[in-house]
């Protein structure tokens, strides 16, 4: 059972929306690759505003995703894609259907 997630919010930068979008899509093998990232959706909120919902077993998981590729690789070109730093919230599962 998943408990523990985080939900992130990313603005892009005006006329960065496209780059936005495909370095989320561009995530998701590494995203697969992390034995304990459950549940990965990168989203599109808005005509600028995307999110990432993950979920984890346990906090070493969302620690580990925290610290992993695809946050290092977000961190890297933040300033070039986001027009704000991301908000990364921690949040806990209270009910979760995975299949």
């Amino acid at each position: 059972m998943v408990r523990y997630a985080l939900l992130a919010r990313l603005v892009a930068r005006p006329g960065k929306e496209a780059e936005v979008a495909a370095f989320l899509e561009s995530a998701l093998p590494l995203a697969r690759a992390e034995a304990d990232t459950t549940v990965w959706f990168a989203l599109r909120l808005g005509e600028r505003e995307f999110g990432v919902f993950d979920a984890f077993p346990h906090e070493a998981g969302r620690q580990a995703h925290l610290s992993g590729p695809i946050a290092a690789a977000l961190m890297a070109r933040a300033a070039e894609l986001l027009a704000e730093p991301p908000r990364i919230e921690h949040v806990d599962v209270l009910g979760a259907k995975l299949s």
